[in-house]
């Protein structure tokens, strides 16, 4: 079965492949595909600071590709599966290598944010 793809504006599409040209955004969405992740873990995971981090996803939250929730005194950065740009977003990151070992790295050191 063929799975016809939502057509999107080349002036957004540009946008898009613009932000994920940059390494460490790449990989934050890579990692936001499995996981929803606070910008605490992003600084432990990419060793850079808080404002860098939050930087970086304002600009994808600007484009909506990433939405955030707040859990008691954590926000959380997840994909934005309503976006537009969403099908794009999950055909780029299917050639992306798995991020997992970050998190995993993360869990072992006890540094990953759970609040439930």
């Amino acid at each position: 079965m063929e799975v016809k793809a939502r057509e999107i504006e080349i002036d957004k599409a540009s946008m898009v492949l613009k932000l994920l040209g940059d390494k460490t955004r790449l990989s934050m969405v890579k990692l936001l595909e499995k996981n929803d992740c606070c910008v605490c873990e992003f600084v432990e995971i990419f060793n850079v600071s808080q404002s860098a981090i939050s930087q970086h996803l304002r600009k994808l939250r600007d484009l909506g590709l990433v939405k955030e929730k707040r859990k008691g005194q954590w926000i959380f950065y997840s994909l934005n599966q309503d976006s537009e740009l969403y099908d794009m977003l999950i055909q780029v990151l299917a050639f992306i290598p798995s991020q997992d070992e970050r998190i995993e790295r993360l869990v072992e050191q006890g540094l990953r944010i759970r609040c439930e």
